[in-house]
């Protein structure tokens, strides 16, 4: 484990020392909405996940902790809820998309694959 990049404060010629438990407790990972409502303000929904070392355990969001992420953005919302999403392979899971086909209250847009930017010769 890394530690963070922060300031400290240290004696002018001094090296500052950030001290921090190396002991790792396994890998966090984050799925987030922004969400934009006009004539209200700008929300934040989010769900943090900690994967320990134990085996068995899963490295990533599933499809379903996506789908309940936006359960539960609708529900905080109250309306229906349009999703612009990524290539990555977890958000372009078929399942996913049978379930918005379902529900009249999501909609899901796929972002094009990202272009491969070309240097003038």
């Amino acid at each position: 484990m890394t530690s963070h990049r922060a300031r400290t404060g240290a004696p002018r010629g001094s090296t500052p020392v950030v001290r921090f438990n190396g002991a790792s407790r396994g890998r966090i990972s984050m799925a987030a909405l922004v969400c934009f409502k006009a004539g209200e303000r700008i929300r934040l929904i989010y769900r943090p996940r900690i994967q320990g070392h134990h085996r068995g355990a899963h490295r990533g969001f599933t499809w379903q902790d996506y789908r309940d992420l936006l359960v539960r953005a609708h529900l905080q919302l109250g309306g229906p809820v349009v999703v612009i999403r990524d290539n990555l392979n977890v958000h372009r899971c078929s399942r996913l998309g049978e379930y918005a086909a379902e529900h009249d209250w999501l909609t899901i847009v796929q972002l094009p694959s990202y272009a491969r930017r070309r240097t003038p010769a």
